[in-house]
């Protein structure tokens, strides 16, 4: 059964066994899991909405239409929203089955701190305590690095990152945008707790590097 990963603000409930999983599959946040179809959570045209307004957001990939990034906003508990990544078959017509087209390869939530990465670093510290209880066998690795889509170099994001022997990926992130260019995005900052499968996580890899 899956294990729900909830993480409320004050965190204090996954100290339980309950909340322990063995491998990311295992869990989900806000009852999203990496294998699910996104048909359980909307309609095949709000997929294709999703796609075609988020097409543009890697770029500077090797391939940046492989994939497809679509935001979920369902007034969720813990989040200002979810985002999941699936293969952006959306015009291959050789798939006919729509579980295979839009099966969830990752997901993350995200959590607005915006103009207070200070508050964003401390739920990031509170977090980390808490996912080694979870992976013991997971590696955790600290990085700050310069985001990749900003040209003045200015945006950042401090992340804490727990990589299985399997390629997948759990992120911790912090993300504080220079202001200017995060209002001319109309992007928002602050946490992000990611899950990535070994292909998406692959896949976006040479984003930061």
């Amino acid at each position: 059964m899956k294990k729900l990963l909830i993480l409320l603000f004050s965190l204090l409930f996954l100290s339980s066994s309950s909340v322990f999983a063995d491998d990311i599959s295992d869990f989900s946040i806000e009852g999203i899991s990496i294998g699910d179809s996104l048909l359980d959570y909307m309609t095949k045209d709000e997929i294709l909405e999703g796609i075609e307004e988020n097409k543009d957001h890697y770029p500077n990939l090797n391939e940046p239409y492989k994939y497809a990034e679509v935001y979920l906003f369902n007034d969720f508990p813990t989040y200002e929203y979810i985002k999941v990544f699936i293969k952006n078959n959306s015009s291959n017509q050789y798939l006919t089955n729509n579980n295979e087209k839009f099966t969830i390869l990752a997901f993350a939530g995200g959590i607005d701190f915006i103009e207070d990465f200070d508050s964003c670093l401390q739920k990031q510290n509170e977090i980390v305590e808490v996912v080694p209880g979870m992976f013991p066998e997971a590696q955790k690795v600290e990085d700050n690095l310069v985001h990749g889509a900003d040209p003045s170099g200015e945006s950042i994001i401090d992340g804490v990152y727990f990589n299985f022997d399997s390629g997948a990926v759990i992120e911790v992130a912090c993300y504080n945008f220079e202001e200017t260019f995060r209002i001319k995005k109309n992007w928002s900052e602050g946490l992000i707790f990611s899950v990535y499968s070994e292909e998406i996580y692959s896949w976006l890899l040479n984003r930061w590097r």
